[in-house]
């Protein structure tokens, strides 16, 4: 008999973002097949022929929306989809972003600017951003509860549109009353989001009911501020911090500023980006 013949559990393949490896580890509670794959904006051509050949092999393909010829390879969802076999399920899940605990922070990733991410802490701050365009935060501004309230509120709404749009699993409730743990940074959920997003997962791949697969904090390598003002805003029961914590680290908001400021300054094109990336949560935030 071959080996596909012989295999009992269903195959999964996750392809997405930082986040996806998250999704696989909780899925398979010891009913799956799956392994590690790269993150999507990882894949080389290299890549290519051996993940169509694995989609060939698949029963489950848990995937986020992808453009197609995404950084030039045929890895778009559709695309994908091609190399499947006619039984398999797809399901598709949003890259879950969410600024609403950490309403400074953004991430601009430019289409054909390389390594877009500043130094030490791979997320832009807007107080930083305006400092380097010579627009500087007024010392007497204060962050406001309703402020920390309205980002948080577009980025639900922004959730909510890309979930209608590309029709995937909906998570963006999850996150409309935050606790502390829903987001590490903007762009890592914590298990409070994870663990039952997965549930949905699940639920929309046909599998049954199961405990998450780990029970271990994900993607909790880097910690943003969580600041006093967000904290009061949301009612959280937390401990408000003030600095970031990087595999551990502790580092000061002021030296990633630093390291950002002379980054910008060396990058006037991300400058610009960062810029216009800024622009709606400066509005949101009464900053200009």
């Amino acid at each position: 008999m071959t080996a596909s013949a012989t295999r009992v559990r269903p195959r999964l393949v996750v392809l997405g973002n930082c986040q996806a490896e998250s999704h696989r580890l909780l899925l398979d509670a010891g009913d799956l097949e799956s392994e590690r794959l790269p993150a999507v904006h990882e894949l080389t051509p290299a890549d290519v022929e051996p993940l169509r050949a694995l989609l060939r092999r698949t029963d489950l393909l848990l995937t986020q929306p992808v453009a197609d010829d995404y950084r030039g390879l045929p890895v778009g969802t559709d695309q994908l989809r091609e190399h499947l076999p006619a039984s398999a399920r797809v399901a598709l899940v949003p890259s879950v972003r969410y600024a609403g605990l950490h309403p400074f922070h953004l991430l601009v990733h430019p289409p054909g600017l390389e390594q877009p991410d500043p130094p030490v802490v791979p997320y832009h701050d807007v107080r930083t951003v305006l400092a380097a365009a010579g627009r500087p935060v007024d010392p007497a501004w204060r962050l406001s509860p309703d402020a920390v309230r309205a980002v948080a509120a577009a980025s639900v709404a922004e959730l909510q549109r890309r979930e209608v749009r590309h029709g995937t699993v909906v998570v963006h409730d999850l996150l409309v009353r935050p606790t502390a743990d829903s987001m590490r940074t903007i762009n890592h959920p914590g298990n409070t989001v994870l663990e039952p997003l997965a549930a949905r997962l699940r639920a929309a791949l046909g599998l049954p009911p199961a405990p998450p697969g780990v029970r271990r904090p994900l993607l909790a390598g880097i910690h943003a501020p969580l600041l006093p003002e967000v904290v009061a805003a949301h009612g959280l029961a937390a401990t408000p911090t003030t600095a970031w914590t990087i595999e551990g680290r502790t580092v000061a908001v002021d030296e990633a500023a630093a390291a950002h400021l002379a980054w910008y300054a060396a990058r006037p094109e991300m400058l610009a980006a960062a810029l216009e990336r800024a622009a709606p949560v400066v509005r949101l935030l009464g900053l200009g």
